[in-house]
């Protein structure tokens, strides 16, 4: 079990709702993705290691949740600009989607 937090604390985590509009293996990468998302009216990459468990192509037109205040950081020389949300069990993984097609930007609450 991981530590409690408050819902000041959560609410400090901006989830949102971003649409898949591409998708490619990270050249060099064993596990990794170069993912750009359209969040309302921004796009934004995002690198994530699931290629182990997806082809770039299954997830594009894919609404999934992302994390879109996480600090940017540089992966194979790429910039990641949010997180992929992912369901894990050895070797089950889901990416977090939306159940409607949702309008892509909003906040999950």
């Amino acid at each position: 079990m991981t530590e409690e937090i408050t819902i000041d604390e959560f609410r400090k985590i901006d989830l949102r709702t971003a649409k898949v509009i591409h998708c490619e293996k990270v050249e060099k990468s064993r596990n990794l993705l170069k993912i750009v998302v359209q969040m309302g009216s921004e796009e934004r990459q995002i690198v994530s290691g699931i290629s182990n468990f997806y082809e770039p192509e299954e997830l594009i037109g894919k609404t999934l949740v992302v994390v879109a205040n996480l600090k940017k950081a540089r992966l194979m020389g790429l910039e990641s600009q949010g997180m992929v949300l992912t369901a894990e069990d050895g070797d089950i993984l889901s990416v977090v989607t939306t159940d409607r097609d949702s309008p892509s930007g909003l906040r999950l609450t």
